[in-house]
């Protein structure tokens, strides 16, 4: 066997696409964005998915203005803005940012 198909058979599949559009929370606080990349960090901690997040967020006295790296697990899809899985403060949480 090579590496190709040494890596094919062992490599983890990341469950998230480049430029998807989620909604999740980061320490309990909500956020809508687009996902970036999802990389293994090692064998224990598992996966994360970088997310560029549509507000700042401020978690513990620090602003995350451009992203956040969160579980794959702990977002969703986001169809629209009207979708009604979403939380409505989400919804108009993002709705007001984007009309100004």
């Amino acid at each position: 066997m090579g590496l190709a198909e040494y890596f094919a058979l062992h490599r983890p599949v990341a469950k998230w696409s480049f430029g998807e559009r989620v909604f999740g929370k980061y320490n309990g606080i909500p956020f809508v964005g687009t996902t970036g990349g999802e990389g293994m960090v090692n064998e224990t901690e598992g996966s994360l998915v970088t997310v560029f997040v549509d507000l700042p967020i401020k978690h513990n006295d620090v602003w995350h203005t451009t992203f956040v790296k969160v579980k794959p697990g702990a977002i969703r899809k986001l169809s629209s803005l009207e979708d009604s899985s979403v939380p409505a403060k989400i919804a108009k949480r993002t709705s007001k940012a984007k009309t100004k």
